[in-house]
């Protein structure tokens, strides 16, 4: 529990969980980059008119993109946490704490919702 009756450290913390937030991002649009260059090189091949196959670039971009859905849950599970040993004091009055975790819910959401459209794709 923090003893410090400051709303910095709320501050700070949402901070960071942003910050976490804006890395899963990163993790998944790299992750659908890897995957999406695997297409690319496919169709660039003389005989490109061949089945798709799910190659090392596929599966290591579903890798990227799963881990930004696991980044953004887990940050928003480390936030509620700290949120729980703050005072009252330390949040300031009216302000809504639900923002930052509903968007990072949502990040991880969509991060599995890719992952299922790239293996629909294929």
């Amino acid at each position: 529990m923090s003893d410090l009756n400051d709303p910095r450290v709320f501050f700070a913390a949402e901070r960071t969980l942003l910050a976490w937030n804006r890395t899963s991002l990163a993790l998944m649009a790299f992750g659908f980059v890897i995957e999406r260059f695997g297409l690319f090189i496919t169709i660039l091949m003389p005989n490109h008119n061949t089945p798709l196959q799910r190659g090392l670039s596929f599966w290591t971009g579903i890798a990227f993109v799963l881990l930004g859905a696991v980044v953004a849950a887990y940050s928003t599970v480390q936030y509620r946490k700290l949120l729980r040993t703050l005072k009252p004091i330390e949040i300031p009055v009216g302000y809504r704490t639900d923002p930052g975790v509903i968007s990072n819910l949502l990040v991880a959401i969509l991060g599995i919702v890719l992952t299922v459209y790239f293996f629909e794709g294929v």
